[in-house]
Formats: C-alpha cells, sequence, structure tokens
C-alpha cells in the first residue's frame, strides 16, 4: 500500500509542475510580458503564478536595502495592501545569450488612481526548462524630486 502512494505522489509531480508555462520565446517581448503579468500577479495577490516565475534561487533587494528570500517574497504577496496596484512604464528588456534582464518603473497608485509612490527596478532571468525564471531583482525608490 505504501508504495502504490508513493507512486501516486510521484506520478503527480509532473502535474504540479506542468501549471508553469514552458516553451517561452525567448525574446524581449517575452521579458516585458513576464513583468507586465509579475505586476498583476501581485495587484491580485496571485502568490501561484509568481512562484512560477521565480528561481529557486531567486533574491530580491528592497528599496530598504533588506534582502528577501524567494520563500521571504512569496510569503509576503497575502499580505500586500489591499488598496494599492503597481503601473508598469517605461519597460526595456536586454537578453544574451540564456540571460537576460528588464529595467523599468513601477508606480505603485492608491485607489483614486494617484501615484504614492515611484520604484525603479531591475529583474535578471536565465532561459532554462523552456522558460524564463526570475534570478534576482533590485528596488529603489524614488525620491520627491524624481516624482
Amino acid at each position: 500500500m505504501k508504495s502504490l502512494i508513493v507512486v501516486a505522489l510521484l506520478l503527480s509531480l509532473p502535474a504540479l509542475a506542468a501549471d508553469c508555462l514552458n516553451n517561452q520565446p525567448k525574446s524581449e517581448a517575452a521579458l516585458i510580458a513576464l513583468e507586465r503579468s509579475w505586476a498583476d500577479a501581485l495587484n491580485h495577490k496571485n502568490a501561484d503564478t509568481i512562484a512560477c516565475l521565480l528561481a529557486d534561487e531567486f533574491e530580491d533587494a528592497d528599496v530598504d536595502g533588506s534582502l528577501h528570500t524567494r520563500a521571504e517574497t512569496l510569503a509576503k504577496i497575502p499580505n500586500r495592501k489591499p488598496d494599492r496596484t503597481n503601473r508598469l512604464t517605461d519597460l526595456r528588456a536586454h537578453i544574451e545569450g540564456n540571460m537576460g534582464y528588464t529595467r523599468g518603473l513601477n508606480e505603485i497608485l492608491d485607489t483614486d488612481g494617484k501615484v504614492v509612490a515611484r520604484v525603479r527596478f531591475t529583474d535578471i532571468f536565465v532561459y532554462r526548462d523552456g522558460r524564463w525564471q526570475a534570478l534576482a531583482g533590485h528596488e529603489s525608490l524614488l525620491s520627491e524630486a524624481h516624482r
């Protein structure tokens, strides 16, 4: 009976991994689409979508300089403020081999659409297993003078 349970669990693992999009194009447009998907998932507190985007070794340098692992990053998502929305602008992407990065500006909006913060970000990606995975992120809070 135990071996039957183990076999059933092993057979279900590929199905769980299949939830992440594979066969993504190796293009700058794909990286920009990925960033937009990431922002939308944050807006909807969808940690499962973001889990597919982050590599196991992902680390984020937050606006205050603190570092967060993948697990810490995912754990914060359900606790995000419900009255904030991310709006990405000034997005650019670059690819070199199996590595790529995106750079952009995240304008954080309140419920009235007013910009409450502007964050410049850079995300570094690797292309493996047929998809882009974020390895690292860095965020810088722009001062009032840059708003």
